[in-house]
């Protein structure tokens, strides 16, 4: 593996007698990891269904390392949303944030979403999740994360964060900063993070950092906790940013929380002018566990104003969209989802309760879809069939993970069926996947057309 000459210079002078055993560790394999998603199955009932050898992360609950054989990534497990393939390292900053049901919390730099679709089965669809993402293509990937994974209670933006901040005021109860920085701890599994490296870029990130973490600063609770995480070594990035941060900030403080035994922690060394409790953060070393690397500073806001924020409008819903929402909802459903409606041309959504007013706001989506009118009809969205238990449909029809159906299912081709016309929640080995709709002897498939498979998949084909 190349790597940068000026990064491997860097590193002997910071590491010295460590930096051996830090570069081998490039030429080993990284380890490969799965986070169960509880929004849609208890973990022990995972671990009875799964096809995959699997080992428990030491430092998260729902996350198993899986071996090279396994190819989880286009199993239909995966397309049912039971679980979320992420790097073990990155597992970590879900826990510290640590979000609890009921809470209102904020993922600033939000994609591709595996961040965000932990924070969401933490708070298990109970209060408001804000996920944000500043470039428009990874945004749209990030809201497709966040409808397989079946949440319902968050919005997708694609937003600057100091508009967020105008809007957001001492709101959220949680923030996390996954910030935008130079990749040095994917440089083992990203060739790109490696070409566009360079000394310079570095600078460019603390500056971009300062200043995102500015905007999460105002848009915290007193009291709130703020995670920043970087997925790179860089002194300047990690230390070199919080501590410029506490400087700017000085009623926030970086908070003592419990760790792994590999875990390290923060070089107060390492850069000028540090913070005094710089210590207290926490650094992920791929020589040291089966991760990446890694950089962690769990903050808390000891005080500030509380600012009022906008006022909830009455959200516009088209009565006619509602109408046959409420048609197809009785006749298909057990449980009618209700709340604050939104439309937007033809589609309709649920709005989180704490949600804030969506004008002026890029919004990518605003909460819940529940689906859209064609012509006079209802017709239901993927995001409400991957949300459901099969309890909440009226109708479900089951197909095994092992069978010829479940695959044609996901190649959007018609299963034979029989039994009363409608709408059917399709589940593979009872866990939701989309929808059917059954007339005569035949299941028109509606599973949408850029997910399905194409060609010759196999349950263990990867991704």
């Amino acid at each position: 593996m190349n790597l940068p000459e000026q990064f491997l210079t860097k590193m002997k002078q910071l590491l010295h007698e460590e930096y051996d055993v830090f570069i081998r560790s490039f030429g080993e394999e990284k380890s490969q990891a799965l986070r169960v998603n509880n929004l849609k199955i208890e973990t022990d009932d995972f671990l009875q269904k799964s096809p995959f050898c699997l080992e428990q992360i030491p430092w998260v609950e729902t996350g198993f390392f899986f071996h090279g054989k396994d190819r989880p990534g286009k199993h239909p497990f995966h397309e049912a949303g039971l679980y979320y393939i992420q790097e073990p390292s990155a597992m970590v900053v879900g826990e510290f944030v640590d979000p609890k049901p009921g809470e209102k919390v904020l993922d600033l730099c939000a994609a591709p979403g595996g961040k965000t679709t932990h924070l969401a089965s933490k708070m298990n669809g109970e209060g408001f999740l804000l996920s944000n993402e500043i470039q428009p293509a990874r945004a749209k990937i990030l809201s497709q994360n966040v409808e397989r994974m079946g949440i319902k209670n968050a919005v997708v933006t694609n937003e600057t964060p100091d508009r967020l901040a105008e809007r957001f005021p001492s709101f959220f109860d949680r923030i996390l900063v996954d910030a935008p920085c130079s990749g040095e701890g994917m440089f083992r599994k990203d060739e790109e993070a490696r070409e566009h490296w360079s000394l310079g870029n570095v600078e460019i990130c603390h500056v971009r950092q300062v200043n995102i973490l500015k905007s999460a600063a105002a848009m915290l609770k007193p009291g709130g906790r703020l995670v920043y995480s970087t997925c790179t070594f860089s002194p300047e990035e990690n230390e070199g940013t919080i501590s410029s941060f506490l400087e700017q900030h000085p009623y926030f403080e970086i908070e003592e929380v419990q760790t792994y035994k590999d875990f390290s922690h923060g070089r107060k060394e390492w850069v000028t002018n540090s913070a005094d409790d710089i210590e207290k953060s926490i650094r992920l070393w791929p020589h040291k566990m089966k991760g990446e690397g890694h950089f962690i500073a769990v903050l808390k806001k000891l005080e500030g104003d509380i600012t009022p924020c906008l006022k909830q409008p009455q959200a516009k819903v088209d009565s006619i969209i509602l109408k046959h929402y409420k048609e197809f909802a009785m006749q298909s459903l057990n449980i009618v989802p209700t709340g604050k409606f939104v439309s937007f041309n033809d589609q309709l959504y649920l709005l989180p309760d704490e949600m804030l007013s969506l004008e002026k706001l890029k919004v990518v989506r605003p909460g819940w879809h529940l689906g859209t009118c064609k012509k006079n009809r209802f017709e239901p969205s993927h995001a409400l069939a991957v949300s459901l238990k099969s309890a909440d449909a009226k109708k479900s029809w089951n197909l095994s993970v092992g069978s010829e159906e479940i695959i044609s299912y996901l190649r959007g081709e018609t299963i034979q069926a029989s039994g009363e016309k409608g709408w059917y929640l399709i589940e593979v080995d009872g866990h939701s996947i989309g929808w059917g709709k059954l007339a005569g002897n035949c299941m028109k498939n509606h599973y949408p057309k850029g997910l399905r498979w194409m060609g010759n998949n196999i349950l263990s084909k990867s991704s």
